[in-house]
């Protein structure tokens, strides 16, 4: 079966790489390299190809914002991550938005292939450890939302979230739509449910509970 693959890498190089890569292959055609998102999009919609391999760190635009609106338009392509590495955070992200494989930059070449190959067949390619990772702080913030469902209120779970990633009560209060003095008084019915006694130790909480 042919393959038709446009790919992105914000590295000339790597995407040097790539086209030898394609060039040995009889079944693989590369139908163009991007280096930014506009590029990606651009030729995406101009040759539709089976597959887009992308590095999400692109310099003009978050590669995941990319991913979701190729995912939400009409375009079928099948989406491979290529990574050095993904955190928890970006793996979960990437299985939410439906990406059918990642691939890391360290993979011998004849993974890349097989990789390909799968993903354009309709199977799935993922690196197992970023997987196993990420599914197990999915089942802690499962757990932890669980367990903190029986203590706060959802609003209250709410201001602990955004307290963790480091919001002022006055950003909170404007991301709610509410007076900072309420977010104050949230803030105060959390330390006294949980027995914390500042924004250091609840992020620490959050943390630890998976919901941050």
């Amino acid at each position: 079966m042919s393959v038709t693959v446009v790919a992105t890498d914000p590295h000339p190089i790597f995407l040097l790489g790539l086209e030898q890569l394609f060039s040995t292959e009889m079944n693989m055609s590369l139908l163009a390299g991007c280096s930014t998102a506009a590029e990606t999009l651009r030729e995406v919609q101009r040759h539709n190809p089976d597959i887009l391999m992308i590095d999400i760190r692109l310099p003009d635009r978050n590669g995941m914002e990319l991913i979701s609106e190729l995912k939400n338009s009409s375009l079928k392509v099948k989406v491979v991550i290529l990574a050095h590495a993904l955190d928890e955070e970006q793996t979960i992200e990437a299985l939410r938005l439906g990406v059918q494989g990642v691939v890391l930059k360290t993979m011998p070449k004849h993974l890349v292939v097989q990789c390909l190959h799968k993903v354009a067949a309709g199977g799935i390619w993922m690196e197992k450890e970023s997987i196993g990772l990420a599914f197990e702080k999915m089942l802690r913030r499962e757990a932890g939302m669980r367990r903190l469902a029986t203590i706060l209120t959802q609003r209250e779970t709410e201001v602990m979230g955004q307290v963790a990633q480091g919001l002022s009560n006055r950003q909170i209060a404007e991301e709610l739509h509410v007076t900072e003095g309420t977010i104050k008084i949230h803030v105060h019915n959390i330390y006294g449910k949980l027995g914390i006694n500042n924004r250091v130790d609840l992020t620490l909480y959050a943390q630890k509970k998976g919901v941050a």
